[in-house]
C-alpha cells in the first residue's frame, strides 16, 4: 500500500503542479516521512515518561465475608479507585467473593496495604509490572506519521482534476483513517492501563460441617427417612416393570410344565 501511495502522490503532484521535479520531490518527501517511523519514535522517546502497567493478585481466607468486603470497599474509596468486576459464589470449601479493582497507579501501594490489614496469611500475594514505554512511543510516532500523511492526501484531494484521481485518493484516505482510529484506540487503552492499576482480590470462608452441628438423633431420623425413600423407590420400580414380571412368571410356568410332562413320558409304566 505504501508503494501505491507513493506512486499516487507522485502522479498527482506531477499532473497538478507546474514543475515536475518540485512535485516529485514533495511526494517523495511525504513517502519518506511515513517510512521513517522508527526515526520518529527515537525523537519522541526523550519526551515520554516510563509507562508501567501494574497488576496485583491477593488470595486469602477470612472469617467474615461481609466485613472483609466492607474493608476492601473502604480502601478503594480512600485511594479513589473503583470496582470493575465482582463475583460471588460457593464451591466445595465454602463461600467466596472475588473483586477486580481499578486503582490510580500512584495509589496502588496504599490500596495494597489497606486491604492487607488484618490478614494473617496470604495464599497468594503477587505484583507484576509490564513496561509498555517502547510500545507507547512506537504507536504514538506511527500515529503522528499517519496524521501527517492524511493531511498530504487531503491537499492532493483539493488538487485532483479527474474522478479517477478523486476516487483513488479517497480510497487511500479511508485506509489511512482506519489505521489512525486503530492506533488511537490502542493509545487510549495503554493510557488507561498505565494510569489505573489492576488489583484482583479473592477471599473466602471455609464452611466445614462438624459433628456438633448435627446430633445423633437427627442423624438417625435422616437415616430412617433415607431407608423409607429407598423402599418407595423400589416399589415404584416394580410397578413400572410389572408387564416384564408377569412375562417372566409365565415363561417359568411353561418351562416347568414342559419339564413335568417330559418326566412323565420318560417314566416306565409298571
Amino acid at each position: 500500500m505504501k508503494i501505491l501511495g507513493f506512486w499516487l502522490l507522485s502522479m498527482i503532484y506531477m499532473c497538478s503542479s507546474g514543475s515536475s521535479d518540485e512535485s516529485y520531490a514533495a511526494a517523495d518527501a511525504a513517502y519518506k516521512e511515513e517510512m521513517a517511523q522508527p526515526e520518529l519514535a527515537d525523537e519522541v522517546e526523550a519526551d515520554v515518561q516510563q509507562k508501567i502497567i501494574k497488576t496485583g493478585n491477593l488470595r486469602f481466607e477470612t472469617q467474615d465475608l461481609a466485613e472483609t468486603r466492607a474493608q476492601i470497599l473502604k480502601a478503594v474509596n480512600t485511594t479513589k479507585g473503583y470496582v470493575e468486576n465482582e463475583r460471588t459464589g460457593k464451591d466445595y470449601r465454602g463461600s467466596y467473593q472475588e473483586l477486580q479493582l481499578r486503582v490510580p497507579a500512584e495509589n496502588f501501594q496504599q490500596a495494597l496495604e489497606l486491604i492487607s490489614q488484618g490478614v494473617e496469611f496470604f495464599e497468594e500475594k503477587s505484583i507484576s509490572q509490564r513496561d509498555v514505554t517502547e510500545e507507547f512511543i512506537d504507536v504514538e510516532a506511527r500515529l503522528k506519521a499517519k496524521r501527517e500523511l492524511e493531511n498530504r492526501y487531503l491537499e492532493l484531494l483539493k488538487k485532483a482534476s479527474s474522478v479517477k484521481e478523486i476516487l483513488e485518493i479517497e480510497r487511500e484516505l479511508s485506509v489511512i483513517r482506519e489505521e489512525i482510529e486503530a492506533k488511537e484506540g490502542r493509545l487510549k487503552y495503554l493510557s488507561k492501563q498505565v494510569s489505573y492499576s489492576t488489583l484482583n482480590v479473592y477471599f473466602y470462608k471455609t464452611e466445614v460441617e462438624s459433628g456438633v452441628t448435627k446430633s445423633y438423633g437427627s442423624k438417625m431420623l435422616q437415616a430412617v427417612k433415607g431407608g423409607w425413600q429407598g423402599i418407595s423407590t423400589f416399589v415404584l420400580g416394580l410397578i413400572y416393570i410389572w408387564p416384564f414380571i408377569i412375562l417372566v412368571i409365565l415363561v417359568i410356568f411353561l418351562i416347568r410344565r414342559w419339564q413335568k410332562r417330559k418326566s412323565q413320558k420318560n417314566t416306565p409304566k409298571s
